[in-house]
């Protein structure tokens, strides 16, 4: 698919360096009643910045992009953009556009009228109103559609108006309540893609809301995963699924082996095996990820002599279940002292029976229950 360069990302971004804090959430508290959604929440977003808030159905999430964006106001706690308070303005004299699940194109305007909008709603000059509606178009590749009305066009191409009717408003900041959802599952993935690409085009901060991890995963510069109106790991997405924090972060962010153990004398005792460690002797909690348990025949001595499995810890396990998955497949293991796990490898021709599967202690990762 050809992209279109976007000629006017310097008067989006325009004020803030990239990397500077433009969004500052401080110890927000939001109640409903006797309901507390957000507890003292803490927040940085920097100018120019994919950031994902991430978290299941009653998290806070969208609560929180309510705030900010002026439709709810936070019981404690203040919200600044750059050097303005923002919570005590109205929405409407805010820096900020929100792109909702539901898109709420008008049916009887054509896509310009549909993006002009908002432009004629803040009486701006009609010839201003006519480039910057085209600008706008030109940046979601929607030129061509520009007669035409919403009931004429596919879901993702209602997403892309979507985009212009808020870019062309040139917010500082632009806030996305699971703008994909509605859509199935292929186009899906190819609107994460022009969303990736649009926001690196026009330079703007994105503040996006969704329950998928995936979706978070292929997105963010850095994911934001809320739990019960709380802040459980803010980190890139590498980070947070290499090391999560909390046994929590582990299970929400892929699929992760548990495993407790007890520490003595800088080693970790665990069930069917044990491996050095470096914490503190007493109880400790690891996070183990599939992909990185092996079927110990199919690694070679060149593998095994290499960093990541120096000193492998080797243990003895039944396959019970293989379920494929095109390239890879996910077996749930049982060792002889009755611990489950999954690993997750190559795809192959069926397995069953007690193998011998191993892993790196590195890759045994300490997490807080």
């Amino acid at each position: 698919m050809t992209r279109a360069s976007s000629t006017v990302a310097p008067s989006i971004a325009e004020s803030l360096p990239s990397g500077a804090t433009l969004l500052e959430v401080r110890a927000v508290s939001k109640r409903f009643g006797a309901r507390e959604v957000l507890k003292t929440l803490s927040l940085e977003i920097a100018a120019g910045e994919f950031l994902t808030l991430l978290g299941e159905s009653g998290s806070g999430k969208t609560t929180l992009l309510r705030l900010i964006a002026g439709f709810e106001q936070p019981t404690a706690g203040e919200i600044w953009m750059h050097s303005t308070r923002l919570d005590t303005l109205p929405p409407y004299k805010r820096r900020v556009n929100t792109v909702f699940q539901q898109y709420a194109l008008f049916p009887h305007l054509n896509v310009s009228e549909n993006v002009a909008y908002g432009l004629h709603a803040a009486n701006t000059p009609k010839a201003e109103i006519a480039t910057r509606v085209a600008d706008a178009l030109a940046m979601v590749r929607m030129q061509e559609y520009a007669a035409a009305k919403p009931t004429k066009l596919s879901g993702g191409q209602q997403q892309r108006v979507a985009l212009a009717r808020a870019l062309v408003n040139r917010p500082q900041l632009l806030l996305l309540d699971e703008p994909l959802s509605a859509l199935d599952a292929n186009l899906r993935k190819e609107m994460q893609s022009e969303l990736k690409f649009l926001q690196r085009e026009v330079g703007i901060t994105f503040l996006f809301v969704t329950h998928d991890q995936e979706e978070a995963m292929a997105l963010s510069d850095r994911i934001a995963l809320l739990r019960n109106g709380a802040l459980e790991q803010v980190a890139s997405p590498r980070e947070i699924y290499a090391h999560p924090a909390t046994a929590y972060t582990a299970q929400f962010i892929g699929q992760t082996n548990l495993l407790r153990a007890i520490i003595r004398d800088g080693i970790a005792y665990c069930g069917p095996f044990q491996f050095p460690s470096t914490q503190a002797d007493g109880s400790a909690l690891f996070s183990l990820r599939p992909e990185v348990i092996s079927l110990a025949s199919h690694v070679s001595r060149s593998q095994e002599n290499s960093p990541q499995l120096s000193d492998p810890v080797r243990f003895t396990a039944s396959i019970h279940q293989q379920i494929y998955s095109g390239a890879t497949e996910l077996l749930e293991l049982e060792t002889s002292t009755g611990t489950i796990l999954r690993a997750r490898i190559s795809a192959r021709a069926p397995v069953s029976g007690s193998h011998e599967f191993m892993f790196s202690a590195q890759n045994a990762i300490p997490v807080h229950d």
